[in-house]
This record gives C-alpha cells, structure tokens and sequence, in this order.
C-alpha cells in the first residue's frame, strides 16, 4: 500500500525530482527493504528509524526523549473520548457527526482561547 499511499496524496504539493527530493518519514514500521527501495524509486528521500534504533538512543543518550508524529498525538488527544474510542452509533452519518465534534473541541482546547 506504501505505493498507492504515495500515488495519491491528497494535499496538492510539489512532485519530487531527482534534484529536488522531499523527506519522507516513516517509523519502524516501514524499516523493510521493499519500502525503502518504492520510496527512493519515487524520489522521496527516506527517514525510517531502524528497529531498535531508538530504544537504543534512550538507553545511552542522556535526555533523549522519543518523538512522536502529530497524528499519533492527536489519536491520543481523541482516545480521551469514550464515544470516538468505542463506537456505539449504528449509521456512519452519526459516527462522523461526532467524530468532527470531538476534532473541534481538541482543536478549541489545543488553541487555548480561554486559558
């Protein structure tokens, strides 16, 4: 899917070049050589943390800290809510409904407007 995922991306942007390459990040998931070889055929210079590579970097670096996506974070944000967490709405038009709702408080408390 790291193919098709990098075929479609939905934010208009520029294509990267052999000359001009853009990063691309990924964790450990995505440490297989399949992976790696589809992403510099595509001109996507690769950042993947190699397997145990950071487990490594806290264990013999003093105030290494882990650094975790903005997706991942935001998941977390969200996981505070039983409702996204365990989905008990039958339609989806509910689901989504309450899924945005639940997005604009995050960003309303993330934005900090009353403090």
């Amino acid at each position: 899917m790291v193919d098709v995922t990098l075929e479609s991306a939905p934010v208009a942007c520029l294509r990267p070049t052999a000359e001009e390459p853009q990063a691309l990040c990924l964790d450990t998931t995505y440490d297989l050589h399949e992976v790696r070889a589809l992403v510099e055929g595509s001109a996507y210079t690769a950042h993947i943390c190699s397997r145990g590579e950071e487990t490594q970097a806290i264990k013999h670096q003093a105030g290494f800290k882990t650094r975790r996506g903005v997706a991942e974070r935001t998941h977390s944000w969200m996981n505070c809510f039983l409702r996204i967490l365990i989905r008990w709405e039958k339609k989806p038009k509910n689901y989504l409904g309450f899924f945005h709702f639940i997005c604009a408080i995050v960003m309303f408390r993330r934005t900090e407007l009353f403090g």
